[in-house]
């Protein structure tokens, strides 16, 4: 029987050693482009354990550009929280299409989750931190199992906790990647553009930063990329980047 005190001792000594991986890696490929990041994480350091989460969001379609001229087969996670808008749907279908992804896998929160806290669906409403850890972080755990490492697309002028992010992270047993991390709009706007990637259908409309629909708000000018999530409450994460994994 394994005491706590030795199980948390050996979980302290595995977040330190990730930390330190975390630290050499930065320090190894930190100067690369995104690009060679992302196909140095995928091919050389993690290869056939990695995947990528995606939101298929505003600014998604620029990571997940990466990820077809990098390799199309390299698993991406998309969580269906059952919250979503239709256009998010629909436009995660569309990239796909257009990039030629071949693994894209939906994962949705587990029935019994549902069933016990948020059978009549207004979980959003009454505690929407236990809501996107019923219909996000616990479905990315399940999903992320096997893998020793994950990418996604956070940047650090986005702010609050994105603010001070690096190339490669610890994240409980896993490292990490944020290729994007030293992205600022004009790199987004102008890879947009070159690449011909097509937009967000909601962008047009004023959104920003779009997540589940009941959480999602039109964000003011000036008021910072991600101003139109949760609006009205001090929550600014979901829960997956802080999650103790």
């Amino acid at each position: 029987m394994v005491r706590p005190a030795a199980n948390q001792a050996h979980n302290q000594d595995l977040a330190l050693r990730q930390r330190e991986r975390a630290r050499l890696l930065a320090l190894r490929y930190g100067s690369y482009n995104s690009r060679d990041i992302l196909a140095a994480a995928v091919n050389d350091i993690f290869p056939g354990r990695i995947a990528v989460v995606s939101s298929f969001g505003t600014e998604s379609a620029v990571l997940l550009d990466l990820v077809a001229q990098v390799d199309r087969a390299i698993p991406v996670v998309f969580l269906e929280t059952g919250k979503h808008f239709p256009e998010t749907l629909a436009y995660r279908d569309n990239l796909i299409a257009h990039l030629g992804l071949t693994d894209v896998r939906s994962v949705a929160p587990a029935a019994e989750d549902l069933a016990w806290a948020d059978a009549d669906g207004t979980l959003w409403k009454r505690n929407p931190d236990l809501c996107c850890r019923l219909r996000k972080v616990l479905p990315l755990e399940r999903a992320l199992s096997g893998f020793s490492a994950w990418v996604n697309g956070r940047k650090r002028f986005q702010g609050g906790l994105r603010g001070q992010i690096q190339v490669f992270e610890a994240s409980g047993g896993r490292i990490k990647v944020n290729p994007l991390a030293a992205w600022d709009p004009q790199q987004i706007s102008t890879t947009f553009a070159e690449r011909r990637l097509p937009p967000h259908p909601l962008e047009a409309a004023g959104y920003a930063s779009i997540g589940c629909a009941p959480c999602t708000f039109k964000g003011g000018d000036g008021e910072g990329a991600r101003s139109g999530r949760w609006q009205g409450r001090e929550k600014t994460e979901c829960g997956i980047h802080q999650a103790p994994w």
